[in-house]
């Protein structure tokens, strides 16, 4: 009890006793949604979760469908699972065979796969390809208030409409096609709140490392994590997405905002959205799912969006980063097991400590990724590149990733503004995000990325250099050769 308040927390009970009384505590989205999709608490803690949305690509399915058939079951619910590729496509070209053998082993294998199981698949023929969390929330799949779940870890992704989204493993593939159900165990919830107005040349994906410097990369263990405030009120839900794809790389399980008129109008409309009276019933019910007023978190934590400046990533995880405007740290600012990793990414990274982050030359410009590869992004990397000339040393690449966003851009004419500037204009797909199709760097050359992972090897050379920022600063640094604060180059109009 808190002798001052008079308080006393009724420990799983859900109540606070007060001196006027009894008060129930309100609920987050995270305790509803988890409620609503409980099976059973299971011996060991966990819970067995309904999973209300499947979606499967061509890497982590192969072996689950496998050990469906060696036990011989089917597909549960094949109209809750939905498959793509986009991995190991291709964005040179989508002739088949492809080149790469294995790339087209795996293609053939989700093929066979799916074959007969009634489980929908969207490939290039049919207009609907792209990464798989691009065209879930685009063809209006991805909703309020479900549980998701995909072979993948950035999953987290569709937590921006304000569902519970899981990247999982292929034996929980394997339980979700089998069951539809899951053993999972609950996280804790940590609400960040971000109050204030972000300056020009700022973005979501600043916002997102900027949280991930302050908490690292295991800083959300355990946690998951609720994104509120006058910031994230204010982003599109193309931002939101770019966010809740990088909680992962925070070490949380799971990332969400809570949805409001943004996400419903958003979602109006789409293919497999409710329409008409199923579409204001389901907005009712989406809105009784967000979190409650007086909710009650694990732990909180604020940032201030108005001094977030556009970040960059200088080691070798997601949580060495620093301002455009900052300094590269040096191991004698720290102690312990960190200092150890800061000089293991400067040795790694080629880089000086002290050094400033703007100025380090590149050799490849990567605009792409589940992270940044919506219209938006293409968007706002275009109104940077036009007018402007890549230089003929760097290779640079913008990856739609949809056909639909594809399609989009090339009606508004960005194409031809990136590939005016020299860029590379691809179809869509992972791309270079990772080393699973022929867009890899080669030897120790460096990439400004608007992916979402600067591990070593992650962009398919062991020495590769990877410098993670938002896609108009991938798309200063393409200009400039080098790495530049995007700010000196928005146009005055913007």
């Amino acid at each position: 009890m808190d002798r001052d308040s008079g308080i006393e927390r009724c420990g799983g009970s859900g109540r606070i006793i007060g001196r006027l009384g009894v008060f129930k505590m309100g609920r987050t989205l995270l305790d509803k949604v988890w409620e609503a999709h409980a099976v059973r608490e299971l011996p060991n803690g966990q819970t067995q979760l309904f999973i209300g949305l499947h979606l499967v690509h061509e890497v982590t399915s192969p072996q689950a469908f496998q050990m469906l058939r060696e036990r011989g079951l089917n597909v549960r619910y094949p109209d809750r699972t939905f498959a793509t590729v986009d991995h190991i496509i291709p964005t040179d070209g989508a002739e088949r065979p492809f080149a790469d053998g294995m790339a087209e082993q795996m293609f053939v294998a989700i093929e066979d796969n799916l074959a007969g199981t009634g489980i929908p698949f969207f490939t290039r023929s049919g207009g609907r390809q792209g990464i798989v969390h691009v065209i879930g929330p685009e063809l209006g799949l991805t909703q309020p208030g479900m549980t998701i779940a995909c072979g993948d870890s950035h999953t987290s992704t569709h937590g921006a409409f304000g569902s519970i989204a899981f990247g999982i493993g292929t034996s929980q593939v394997r339980d979700v096609l089998a069951t539809q159900t899951m053993a999972v165990g609950k996280p804790r919830c940590r609400r960040i709140t971000v109050d204030g107005k972000l300056a020009a040349g700022v973005y979501a994906k600043d916002v997102i490392l900027a949280i991930i410097g302050k908490l690292g990369v295991q800083g959300g263990a355990g946690y998951a994590y609720e994104y509120a405030g006058e910031v994230f009120d204010g982003m599109t839900m193309d931002e939101r997405m770019t966010v809740c794809n990088m909680s992962i790389e925070g070490g949380a399980r799971v990332g969400y905002v809570n949805p409001d008129a943004t996400t419903y109008a958003y979602i109006a409309g789409r293919e497999y959205a409710p329409a008409g009276n199923d579409l204001v019933k389901a907005g009712a019910w989406w809105g009784a799912m967000a979190s409650d007023e007086n909710a009650v978190y694990d732990d909180e934590t604020a940032l201030e969006g108005d001094l977030i400046p556009p970040m960059v990533t200088w080691g070798i995880n997601p949580g060495q980063v620093v301002g455009v405007d900052s300094r590269i740290p040096s191991p004698a600012d720290v102690h312990g097991p960190e200092r150890q990793s800061i000089q293991e990414a400067l040795d790694h990274m080629q880089l000086r400590a002290g050094g400033s982050i703007t100025g380090i030359p590149i050799d490849v410009a990567f605009v792409g990724s589940c992270t940044n590869s919506r219209i938006s992004d293409l968007r706002e990397a275009a109104r940077i590149v036009e007018g402007r000339r890549v230089p003929k040393k760097i290779k640079a690449l913008a990856v739609p990733g949809s056909q639909r966003v594809k399609a989009e851009a090339e009606a508004e004419g960005l194409h031809e503004i990136f590939r005016s500037a020299g860029f590379e204009w691809r179809e869509a797909g992972c791309s270079m995000c990772l080393a699973m199709n022929p867009d890899k760097l080669v030897s120790d050359q460096v990439c400004a990325s608007s992916s979402n992972r600067n591990f070593k090897g992650r962009q398919g050379s062991p020495f590769g250099r990877t410098l993670l920022m938002s896609p108009a600063m991938v798309a200063a640094a393409a200009v400039a050769g080098e790495v530049v604060d995007v700010r000196s180059m928005i146009p005055v109009s913007g």
